[in-house]
């Protein structure tokens, strides 16, 4: 099948033209080890083929330079038809500087380049219009003006399309525009004659900077925003994600009901039916948080967010775009960890990434509450605004986020001297406000939860299997007799610096799995059914116990510290495509828990 190749400047368009082309009729790929999407659909009896958005042939990052490596591949290709480039009509000199750049690549190979002057809907509302057969004529191919998001255009274009991807013709570009003059000369001097006024498209941005910048107003809306953002993916998806749980494991209970019971019902239920709710419970959160990130991208928000970070996160070897992703690990670290992808820099991508676990998430919340229970007394202060026990919870936050970011700075440091030590500088375009696109963000947010399907299921379900079949037997569901039991006791010399036996032990192990297991573990080993809902129950087990201060602190140290997620793992070597980096920190932070656990132990004993 012959292919179509799109490229353009990030913020053109691109991507919708590529929908509307394409339709359902497409699929997502990564290039091996890096998060750069390549994406493909079919168009007729042709393959589009949209690349990664690109200001320049002369590539500034490691993303890039594997999208401009790929150009070059697909220009030697028999199979490339054409070169559809995408021009934003709204800001035409920064487009046409790779545009043009392309368009003489290709001719080198002998390609045929057709352009789209996209976003005509914003031209038309500022009340100008494109003399198309001029520019046409200056750029020596065919341009055809567009609107892929009110479909302005696009069956005259489409139809052209398919003509000249059947039948390329050759570029027949003005020799001035390739000998005398440079890509970034001639992009200006055709933007001049050609090209719509800049002061028509900034003067309705630069109002809404004054306010979305301001020192002050941009401050307070930041913070609604976020706000808006964390309470998507920590309140709104909750419900789905009941359901999600609620439909795996009842789906589960009937398969097993219809089985004799024993061995194979129970690991239906437990195994099978458990793992996959191990790992598809994540899927609303993941698709919920690349809805509303899609929402602010489309926008034209997230760019001024990440400006308006960019400084204070500097200073830890973060950047401004790492904002989002530490927000949203509050939740889940997972799709936080995608949410990084957005770091155009690799070095502060890999260090987002790598510091992502040391957020407290969402499943840590049972384990803070069921320690800081056994630990702290219910004592409220101001009228009952204020609770002891809520101050704590606060630290145990603010910890790992401090964690968090002092890691990143010895991060920072380590890589500086090691394999990414070029990095780029903070470099953001500011896009045009924009009302975003709907069906775009359908597929894109569709998307994000297939990849999670594909990339980490395969691991958790695994490990879950494993963990099952440990918790199992020999004894057919007796925890306490059972191999896993027998490992705890194995282990339990390693706990016992931190005060803590083998109970404790087989709770933590299990907790690899979700960390929220703790809590049902230590209720199994009580005897106290429900402990999650029935939480009271526990603790007064555990105080009744002898649970010392000094080892809850050291369990809670342990927990703000320790990576133990097993879908987190599995989700950082889906995205670094590195074993060294995602058990590399599992092995690295447990040990940093472990210390710090035990210091806190033998300070407090």
């Amino acid at each position: 099948m012959k292919k179509i190749i799109l490229v353009g400047k990030p913020n053109s368009g691109k991507s919708l033209l590529f929908n509307q082309l394409t339709g359902l009729r497409q699929h997502v790929a990564n290039f091996p080890g890096v998060t750069v999407e390549l994406k493909s659909g079919t168009f007729g009896d042709f393959e589009v083929v949209d690349f990664p958005g690109t200001y320049s042939l002369q590539a500034m990052s490691s993303d890039e330079i594997i999208a401009i490596n790929q150009l070059h591949k697909a220009l030697d290709h028999e199979d490339t038809a054409l070169i559809l480039c995408n021009l934003d009509a709204t800001k035409l000199e920064r487009s046409l500087v790779f545009a043009l750049q392309a368009q003489a690549l290709a001719k080198e190979h002998g390609k045929s380049v057709v352009f789209t002057l996209n976003i005509m809907d914003q031209v038309k509302r500022f009340g100008y219009d494109y003399d198309v057969e001029a520019l046409s004529k200056v750029l020596g191919s065919p341009v055809y003006a567009i609107s892929a998001k009110t479909l302005l255009g696009i069956s005259e274009f489409t139809a052209a399309l398919k003509k000249h991807a059947a039948a390329p013709e050759k570029c027949q570009v003005q020799e001035t525009l390739l000998t005398q003059l440079s890509p970034l000369e001639a992009a200006k001097q055709i933007a001049d004659e050609h090209g719509i006024k800049q002061e028509l498209v900034l003067g309705n941005q630069t109002k809404l900077d004054n306010i979305l910048l301001n020192s002050f107003f941009g401050g307070i809306i930041f913070v609604a925003t976020m706000f808006f953002l964390f309470q998507s993916i920590f309140t709104w998806a909750t419900p789905l994600m009941d359901l999600t749980e609620a439909g795996v494991f009842g789906v589960g209970e009937w398969v097993s009901g219809a089985l004799p019971e024993g061995v194979v019902a129970d690991f239906v239920n437990d195994a099978i039916f458990g793992g996959l709710g191990a790992f598809l419970v994540f899927i609303p959160q993941i698709m919920v948080l690349t809805l509303i990130i899609g929402l602010l991208e489309d926008s034209g928000y997230l760019a001024r967010a990440a400006l308006i970070c960019h400084k204070p996160l500097s200073l830890f070897g973060l950047s401004g775009r790492s904002f989002i992703p530490y927000l949203s690990a509050h939740a889940c670290a997972i799709p936080a960890i995608m949410a990084a992808r957005t770091i155009e820099s690799p070095r502060k991508r890999l260090v987002t990434m790598l510091t992502i676990p040391l957020m407290s998430c969402s499943a840590r919340i049972p384990v803070y509450a069921l320690l800081v229970a056994v630990l702290i007394p219910d004592e409220r202060y101001l009228g009952g605004w204020v609770s002891l026990q809520g101050a704590i919870f606060f630290m145990l936050y603010f910890g790992g986020l401090v964690t968090a970011l002092l890691v990143g700075r010895l991060l920072d440091i380590w890589i500086e001297k090691g394999e990414q030590r070029n990095d780029l500088p903070f470099i953001l375009e500011l896009p045009s406000y924009r009302l975003p696109h709907w069906r775009p963000l359908f597929y894109k947010t569709l998307n994000s939860g297939i990849a999670f399907v594909r990339r980490a299921g395969p691991v958790i379900f695994t490990v879950s299997l494993v963990i099952w079949v440990l918790g199992y037997f020999p004894e057919q569901g007796n925890l306490q007799s059972s191999w896993l039991a027998s490992i705890g006791k194995l282990v339990e010399p390693v706990f016992a610096p931190l005060g803590i036996d083998w109970r404790y032990a087989v709770a933590i192990l299990l907790s690899f799995l979700a960390r929220e297991v703790f809590v049902g573990v230590l209720g199994t080993m009580f005897a106290i059914e429900n402990a999650e809902e029935n939480m009271s129950g526990l603790v007064e087990q555990m105080q009744a116990d002898g649970f010392t201060f000094a080892t809850g602190v050291a369990l809670l140290a342990f927990y703000v510290i320790a990576l133990q997620c097993v879908a987190t793992v599995a989700t950082l070597k889906g995205e670094l495509g590195k074993n060294r980096y995602s058990w590399g920190i599992f092995v690295a932070y447990g040990l940093l828990a472990y210390l710090v656990s035990f210091l806190l132990y033998t300070m407090l004993s």
